[in-house]
């Protein structure tokens, strides 16, 4: 047998788990997906619980519901904790599995396929209202189809441009525009266009009004910075109030470091502060939150890829 002249050099040991970064990043946003389907069902509970008594099966169905959420949940954290590069040592005494358990059981291919195919409970509308019942004003007032009126009206009332100056630029009758600008019909993009134009606007903070308006999905090129316009387009048809209005309204539960970066940035501030500031505003937190995920999304991934690779 030869002997050999020189030794075969030893591969270095592995010192954790591989990183994924972008596994991670789905994982987190699965995990967000689910902690406010656990709010969905928790306030189904606890709305069946009260009031008029439920029958049983009902308040079963919707325990067991949270109960298969937690067991949606574990894979997910699991894969999490494996993609960050993370050590899963942490995790098996809180599951009663030993590390090389969990590698075998929670297959980050199979939990990827999991999670995409998931399906999300729907939040049931509240039936404590009557079917009958006339809509609140203050809270119509805050839907996206009235702040992107109150906008336009803003913007035509500072430009003095006329209704009817309007309404030949966009070739219908007066009367049209006047409904418009009220927030009693739908308008499109293109007559956005038109009276932004007409009353020498800016075009860039009439988009985010009018998407969120009619449902269209931003292009997410840059999350932070639609997040930042859309707030600067809330405060435009909010009548533009001073920081010192905005914090007074808020009764000082946010800083004035945390207004700026609202609206200025460096980075994405916490839902918190989103959420106050947009209910200042006069707009919806649920129209806003799933802006203020992606932008927070993308900047975590960001910093997570810094770290990872220097």
């Amino acid at each position: 047998m030869p002997i050999r002249s020189h030794p075969v050099p030893q591969r270095p040991a592995r010192s954790g788990p591989a990183i994924d970064a972008a596994r991670a990043t789905r994982c987190t946003e699965s995990v967000r997906d689910m902690a406010e389907d656990f709010t969905v069902l928790s306030e189904a509970l606890m709305h069946s619980t009260y009031g008029v008594a439920a029958p049983t099966a009902e308040l079963l169905e919707i325990v067991i519901a949270l109960e298969r959420l937690a067991q949606e949940a574990i894979p997910a954290l699991v894969v999490r904790q494996r993609s960050q590069g993370e050590s899963l040592s942490e995790l098996a005494p809180l599951l009663n599995l030993t590390p090389n358990r969990l590698r075998k059981k929670y297959v980050p291919q199979a939990v990827d396929r999991s999670l995409a195919s998931r399906r999300r409970p729907r939040r049931a509308a509240p039936s404590t209202q009557p079917a009958d019942a006339a809509p609140n004003p203050k809270h119509l007032l805050r839907e996206p189809r009235q702040r992107l009126a109150c906008a336009l009206t803003r913007m035509r009332a500072l430009s003095r441009v006329s209704q009817r100056a309007l309404a030949a630029a966009m070739n219908v009758d007066p009367s049209y525009v006047s409904r418009l600008l009220s927030g009693e019909r739908d308008v499109s993009w293109r007559h956005v266009k038109i009276i932004t134009e007409a009353c020498d606007g800016n075009i860039d903070l009439m988009r985010p009004l009018w998407e969120a308006a009619a449902g269209v999905d931003p292009d997410g090129t840059n999350p932070a910075r639609y997040l930042r316009t859309y707030l600067w387009a809330l405060h435009y048809a909010a009548g533009a109030p001073t920081d010192a209005r905005i914090l007074a309204s808020t009764q000082r539960t946010i800083t004035a470091a945390e207004l700026h970066q609202a609206f200025e940035g460096p980075g994405v501030p916490d839902w918190g502060v989103v959420a106050q500031l947009v209910t200042v505003l006069q707009s919806l937190p649920d129209v806003a939150r799933p802006l203020w995920r992606q932008a927070r999304s993308k900047a975590e991934a960001s910093s997570f890829r810094a770290e990872a690779f220097g």
